[in-house]
Order: C-alpha cells, then structure tokens, then sequence
C-alpha cells in the first residue's frame, strides 16, 4: 500500500483526507498522452476529446471499486451462513478498511462494519466523474490540469507538495496538489468521494438508489455535492446542468 498526500479540494469545504490507498488492479492501461485542450477551438472536438482522454482512467477507477465490492459482498454472504472468514480475507478486509477509514474493530469483521464499508465503497457514475472534472480544470485547460495533471481541484498542505496558486490569499499555505497523470488524479478524486466525511450525503444517496432497484446515475449523486464548493446549491445545479448538456457523450449516466 501506499501512502497518499494530504489533499482537499479547493472550491469547496477544506476537509483533509488521504492515508493509505488500496492497490490498483495488476493490469493498468498504458497512460494516454494528453491532448493540447488549448489549441482546440472547435467546443465539440474539445469536449470529445477530454471525455475520450479521461475515461479509460475512470472506467479503471470504477472496475476497482467493483473488484473491492465484490470481495465485501462475498464476506458479507460468509458471514451470513457462519461460514469462519480465512486469515488472508481478514487481513485483506482490514487493508480495505484502512484504505476508507472505518477501522476494523477487535480485528473483526461485522455486519455493521460491512454496512459502512459497502455505503463507501462502491462505483460513482462517469457522467458525475467526467462533468466535474470538465467543470474545475476549465476542460483541461487550466495551469493545474497541464502542470499537475490536477483535474478535479485537489488541495495538498505540505510545503512542495504542488503548485503555488498565483492568487493565493496572504497567510495561506496550500498548494495545488500535483500528479503523476491523470489516472492518479482520477484515483485520488474517487477516494475522496468515497471517505471524506464531507461527501456522505452523495454516499447516503447512492446507498438508498441501490437499496430501492434503481439506477445510480450522477445526476441524482450531484445532489450530494453541496460542499465540493462553497457556491454549494450553485455548484449542484452547474454540475446537473452540465450533465444534462453533455448526455450525449455519456457511456453511462
């Protein structure tokens, strides 16, 4: 496992997160290299092109997130009909636990400890993924996104962990926080999503679209977003709008 800088998002409610981070798949795509967002004047090719880029990365997210429930899902059925859960499911259990921050008690598994654990992880839709991202780097556009491979706004609080923003109040120590590529920017934002307190509601929200049958779709998560940003209603209904305006480039909702 490794460890992850302290990140927060910048628009929205400072809550730091980050800790351990759970292991990605053994196969990773190779890493697009990314287009120039800048140069491009036609807005359709420009949104065509930014989708395109971002979505094996968020797809990646996705089937990890799918991998790692599926494994909750399985302990779940375990303990229901008093099979003894193995040592190796216990130890990988209690670094999925780790990863999203709800300790594993007594080093034991429960159902209450699944419960959270199967509220927080879980897949979050492309259209909500993609249309933020769009919204705070500016369509790949922005300093942050072609410096850092920053898409989504992310904060870091250790001096030289990122860029400087040039507007940065006087007092103020945070940094932008810098990636490696997009597919660790998309990482981070999905962890952030899934453990930081300050996005339960958008997990609550998720959590009762399954219980009811229906389909989990980013238009209805948005709801959840009020303290992504301090604009907080403003920022849901751009983010639901821009949803809706770009419904036509989603592979799914």
């Amino acid at each position: 496992m490794k460890n992850l800088k302290k990140i927060a998002v910048a628009g929205g409610t400072l809550v730091i997160f980050g800790c351990a981070e759970p292991e990605k798949p053994a196969e990773e795509p190779k890493q697009a290299t990314r287009p120039d967002f800048n140069v491009m004047e036609d807005i359709s090719q420009k949104k065509q092109a930014f989708f395109n880029f971002l979505r094996p990365a968020v797809a990646q997210e996705n089937a990890r997130v799918s991998q790692e429930r599926s494994f909750l899902l399985a302990i779940q059925t375990q303990l229901k009909v008093g099979q003894v859960i193995q040592e190796s499911d216990l130890n990988e259990a209690r670094q999925l636990g780790d990863a999203y921050k709800v300790d594993l008690n007594d080093n034991t598994i429960t159902e209450q400890w699944l419960d959270e654990m199967l509220i927080r992880v879980d897949e979050i839709p492309e259209a909500l993924v993609l249309s933020q991202a769009a919204n705070e780097s500016g369509w790949g556009t922005s300093r942050f996104a072609r410096e850092g491979h920053n898409y989504f706004g992310q904060w870091c609080y250790t001096p030289g962990c990122g860029l400087v923003p040039s507007a940065r109040n006087e007092g103020a120590s945070h940094e932008v926080a810098v990636f490696s590529d997009a597919q660790q920017s998309v990482h981070a934002y999905f962890m952030n999503v899934n453990r930081n307190r300050a996005y339960a509601e958008l997990r609550e929200i998720r959590a009762q679209e399954r219980a009811s049958g229906h389909q989990v779709t980013g238009l209805k998560l948005a709801e959840g977003l009020h303290r992504y940003s301090e604009r907080g209603d403003a920022y849901v209904d751009e983010i639901q709008g821009m949803i809706r305006h770009n419904r036509q480039y989603w592979q799914q909702g």
